[in-house]
């Protein structure tokens, strides 16, 4: 055999092994698909979330909202669905939400959207096996972004009516955590997709920022950035993470030096990962 077949082989073997255990653990979870979240608006069809959740419980289970990534501008909840499988399999309640994307949506639309998808769960995740009181928030890149605006500016639930049911976040490659100095830097066109996100206005770019909301009673957060990740992530997170020393300086921040921005994702796709351990580490430290 060519030596330089075998990591091929090696990489084929690894592929398919994922997908048979995935048939098999797919007996042990319960998938339910495509639940209207919120209903459509003038601007916005209806949203809606998936579910993956272990189908035996002795106990209501910790629950994660996810919120994908793209760029503000692509993506959809599908793409996450064996994520999904692997953290319903290591007993945890899994939720991935679509939500509105630019250019018919902006940064407003879409954190209300996410706080709207929050709100559900806290209201019917019990009949999931999903404890209410336990809602973690998760998002990688642009979801990043929206997670950690939703959880740190609480007018997103007070326009609700509710009170932030976020218990924790979990930041993975977040983009947009200091929008406002990217945008600053950066001196976009009117043409530019983040005008069209963030519009052309300052004051929208500090709305916006996760760091222009830093505060003291703030839920738990940790925080994950790849190491070869986009300078404009590094930059930004590097700002929020020196703001968080005023606020929340406990906030654990991991670097996985070898990591670029998609794979800080996709390594999820491996139920062996260790970083799901790690993360369900950091929730159970969550009182």
């Amino acid at each position: 055999m060519k030596p330089e077949i075998r990591p091929v082989l090696g990489i084929a073997l690894f592929i398919s092994l994922v997908f048979i255990l995935s048939g098999c653990s797919f007996r042990r979870i319960k998938r339910t698909k495509n639940i209207v979240y919120a209903t459509s608006t003038s601007t916005t069809s209806p949203q809606q979330l998936n579910i993956f959740a272990p189908r035996k419980y002795k106990k209501l289970n910790d629950v994660i909202v996810f919120i994908h990534g793209g760029n503000w501008n692509s993506g959809r909840k599908e793409q996450y669905n064996i994520i999904g499988k692997n953290w319903a399999k290591k007993g945890v309640v899994y939720v991935i939400i679509d939500y509105p994307l630019s250019p018919a949506a902006n940064y407003r639309d879409m954190a209300i959207a996410s706080a709207k998808s929050v709100k559900w769960v806290k209201d019917s995740i019990r009949h999931y096996g999903g404890n209410p009181e336990r809602i973690f928030v998760s998002g990688h890149s642009a979801g990043g972004h929206l997670a950690s605006l939703i959880s740190l500016d609480n007018k997103y639930f007070k326009d609700l009516g509710s009170e932030n049911p976020i218990a924790g976040t979990i930041l993975i490659d977040a983009g947009g955590l200091d929008m406002y100095g990217y945008l600053m830097d950066e001196k976009i066109s009117k043409d530019d997709t983040y005008f069209k996100t963030f519009t052309g206005d300052p004051e929208n770019w500090k709305d916006a920022s996760p760091l222009h909301h830093l505060h003291k009673k703030m839920p738990p957060m940790v925080i994950y950035q790849g190491g070869k990740t986009y300078p404009s992530i590094v930059k930004s997170t590097a700002r929020f993470v020196k703001a968080l020393d005023e606020f929340a300086p406990e906030t654990p921040f991991h670097l996985q030096k070898s990591k670029k921005h998609v794979p800080m994702i996709t390594q999820y796709l491996n139920p062996w990962n260790r970083r799901y351990k790690k993360i369900i580490g950091f929730m159970k430290e969550v009182k």
